[in-house]
This record gives structure tokens, C-alpha cells and sequence, in this order.
């Protein structure tokens, strides 16, 4: 009996705090509504990996010939070799395999950043020519792209502002502070379109025959996709 009595009383004294406390925002007038907002990008950091074969050089050459005749070649396109061009595995600088003959394969890998869609073919007809063919576009990004998500944030929550500012208008009344506030749908797109659309792994030796009369690969970036969705509660004052 003195447990019923004890739970009686503290459901009585919660609904009292709810009927003479401050109510929640389920219990206000509310309107609840959802900003969207989109921004296109343009990227500016082209990740290729570029992957020097010693079975390709057919013992004309060795790697390490190539190899520095490809950074003369990467400096006179304008790239900062130091700051753009690393092995791709430091830990293992050179990788070796068998070959069915018994002969041991070298292979070197690395990464190289450029600017933009232009200095990526010419990248890819310099490297052809020195019978570097291996390359391939990993990834585009945009150095800011934090900064550019933020934004497309802050404009979705405008939108959502703004519609609601209307809906309520058209009804005689108007939005007080927002009461809850919760992202939704959030999306990148990264895509890549011309001569290399939807091919994340194109190599240079698809390109060959138009190499050999150098002409450069036609290569061009849709711009990075930004899209934000942001649910929105505003409070409707009374």
C-alpha cells in the first residue's frame, strides 16, 4: 500500500510542474518546415596515381632513369614537384613480383596532385611519351570544400526561415525563435564526364593513337555537387 501511495503522489506532482511549469516545445504552437540548398564546385585537386612498370620499359630503360626524366617533364608543366608529386607507399618504395621466367618485376608508385583538368591531360600525353601509360584519375576534391559545405548549411537554413516566414504570413501570424533544428539529407557528388565519364580508373593507353599524333586526351570535371537539407521547428507566437 505504501508503494501504490508513493507512486500516485509522484505522478501527481509531475503532471502539477506540467500544468504550472514553462511548456516544451511539443506543447507550443509550432510550424515545422525543411531548407534545401545546393552549390556547384569546381575542383581544384586532381589526385592521379601514376605507376611505373619496369616490364613496360622492355630494358631500354631503368626506373630510376624514368623516374627523374618524369619530374623534369612534371617541373617544365609547372607542377611543384615537392609539394605535389609522393610514393605512394613509403614503406615499400619499390614493390617487386615474380614473373613466370623467374625474373623479379619493380614496380614504383605515386601520387600527383594538379590543378585542375587541363594539367591532368597534359600530364597524361607528357608521361605517354616516356612510356610512363599507367596512370589513372583516383579522386577530385576541392581544397575549401569544408568551408563551401558550411555555406551550403547556412543557406538551407535561410530557405527553411524564409519558407516558414511565408507559410505564416499567409495566415496572419508569424514565427518567434526556432524551437529544433536537425540536418537531414546531406550529399557530395564527385563525377567526372567528357572522355572519362564514370571511369574512375581510365588509363592514358586508352589514348594512344591520339598520344602518338599529340593531340591530349580530352579530359573535364563536372563540378563538385553540394546539396543540404535542414529541418526546422519555428515557434508561432501567439
Amino acid at each position: 500500500m505504501k508503494v501504490l501511495i508513493l507512486i500516485v503522489f509522484s505522478i501527481f506532482s509531475l503532471n502539477s510542474f506540467s500544468q504550472t511549469g514553462t511548456k516544451n516545445f511539443i506543447d507550443k504552437n509550432f510550424i515545422e518546415v525543411t531548407g534545401k540548398a545546393e552549390m556547384e564546385i569546381i575542383p581544384d585537386e586532381i589526385y592521379l596515381k601514376i605507376i611505373i612498370n619496369e616490364k613496360d620499359l622492355k630494358g631500354k630503360q631503368n626506373i630510376e632513369d624514368i623516374e627523374n626524366l618524369m619530374t623534369v617533364k612534371l617541373s617544365e608543366i609547372g607542377i611543384d614537384i615537392s609539394k605535389n608529386l609522393a610514393i605512394k607507399d613509403m614503406a615499400s618504395n619499390f614493390r617487386n613480383y615474380w614473373l613466370k621466367n623467374s625474373k623479379i618485376n619493380s614496380i614504383k608508385e605515386y601520387q600527383l596532385i594538379v590543378d585542375d583538368a587541363k594539367t591532368a591531360g597534359q600530364v597524361f600525353r607528357e608521361l605517354e611519351l616516356l612510356s610512363i601509360s599507367n596512370i589513372s584519375i583516383e579522386r577530385v576534391e576541392h581544397s575549401e570544400i569544408q568551408k563551401f559545405k558550411t555555406n551550403v548549411k547556412v543557406l538551407a537554413i535561410q530557405a527553411a526561415k524564409e519558407k516558414a516566414i511565408t507559410l505564416t504570413n499567409a495566415i496572419d501570424q508569424n514565427i518567434g525563435k526556432a524551437i529544433y533544428i536537425q540536418e537531414l539529407n546531406n550529399k557530395v557528388y564527385r563525377t567526372m564526364q567528357g572522355s572519362v565519364a564514370g571511369l574512375s580508373n581510365i588509363v592514358v593507353r586508352e589514348y594512344s593513337n591520339k598520344l602518338k599524333m599529340e593531340i591530349e586526351p580530352v579530359i573535364e570535371f563536372e563540378k563538385i555537387k553540394l546539396e543540404y537539407s535542414i529541418l526546422v521547428r519555428f515557434e508561432i507566437n501567439e
